[in-house]
């Protein structure tokens, strides 16, 4: 009997055996982060108007496409934001401005002690043109204008905030000596058009929707970041450069000098090598069938100037291979 007992015992012991070694294989194969990860992309854009969710759908496209995992373009809150959805793990892949990736990266200015350690480039895209946004009726044609004004200078923490706070700093000014409204790029175009607001801060690669919409019923003004004080911008922040606005966008007469960052595409560290250098051979391989403006930009050669966080691994050797 007692051996009777022991073998039955011995038997169940190597069924248990059996069934935890399945029951491992199973989590491995169908509930790994790394799975899930690669079920399903999160690109995180900007809002409805800006440039980053025009591009989205078509790099959300392309990625699916080259990648075969199904990739969805997101709206978002642009760039502040989408370091944080990153981080989270509430998104894959993010559009980013390269002056708000460093601080995220590093912890600084509004990522103070909340750091984005792991996020890294797939690669740079396209120039981010400030604009400083406002109509003819509003009778302000320079910085000094501002002073007692209600300007839109976009959400605190966000990429345009930031740009708004350096930019007016340069000119002498803060947010002390403005009516500063926290309001996204649609808000922005529609209160300049209501006479709600008097100017606005718009960081987005020209032209911009939310700005071409308010050239339809208003004659939209660009005010001029004058030579000297880019200068003096970039002496400070070197991530900025020089950059103008063509004549004839948004129906100016002439064209407008101003500075820009540069938008740029990240995921985090932990993205595995074959899904990185995907999102890369889908965005940088097939930028001539890229239809939006900012397209052109959008080259193989290009897409690591600029760049102050590392790339990731997966990026970089598609990029050593072209």
């Amino acid at each position: 009997m007692k051996k009777n007992n022991y073998l039955l015992m011995t038997v169940l012991g190597l069924l248990l055996l059996v069934l935890a070694a399945c029951g491992g294989d199973e989590a491995t194969d169908g509930n790994s982060e790394e799975t899930k990860s690669n079920d399903f992309l999160s690109l995180a854009t900007g809002g409805t108007q800006g440039t980053y969710y025009a591009l989205g759908g078509t790099f959300a496209d392309l990625i699916s496409d080259e990648t075969g995992i199904k990739t969805t373009a997101e709206v978002s809150q642009a760039s502040a934001a989408n370091a944080n959805a990153l981080k989270a793990g509430d998104a894959e892949i993010a559009f980013l401005q390269t002056d708000i990736a460093y601080y995220a990266k590093n912890g600084e200015l509004m990522f103070e002690g909340q750091a984005v350690e792991d996020l890294v480039a797939i690669g740079g895209l396209y120039p981010e043109t400030i604009h400083l946004v406002t109509t003819s009726k509003s009778g302000i044609t320079s910085f000094d204008d501002l002073k007692g004004k209600k300007v839109s200078v976009g959400a605190p923490g966000s990429g345009t905030y930031a740009n708004a706070e350096q930019l007016l700093e340069v000119h002498g000014l803060t947010m002390d000596d403005i009516q500063a409204q926290n309001l996204d790029f649609g808000e922005s175009t529609d209160g300049l058009n209501t006479g709600q607001i008097d100017a606005a801060f718009i960081t987005a690669g020209y032209p911009t929707a939310a700005v071409e919409a308010l050239g339809a019923t208003a004659d939209v003004v660009i005010v001029p970041v004058e030579a000297d004080k880019a200068e003096a911008l970039i002496e400070k922040y070197p991530y900025y450069a020089v950059d103008t606005i063509p004549s004839g966008t948004y129906g100016l007469t002439s064209e407008v000098p101003t500075v820009s960052v540069l938008a740029m595409i990240a995921v985090k560290s932990d993205l595995s090598e074959d899904v990185a250098y995907g999102i890369a051979k889908a965005i940088y391989g097939n930028a001539g069938e890229i239809s939006h403006p900012k397209g052109e930009f959008i080259k193989t050669e290009t897409a690591l100037d600029g760049i102050g966080i590392d790339v990731h691994p997966g990026a970089q050797k598609y990029f050593d291979e072209q």
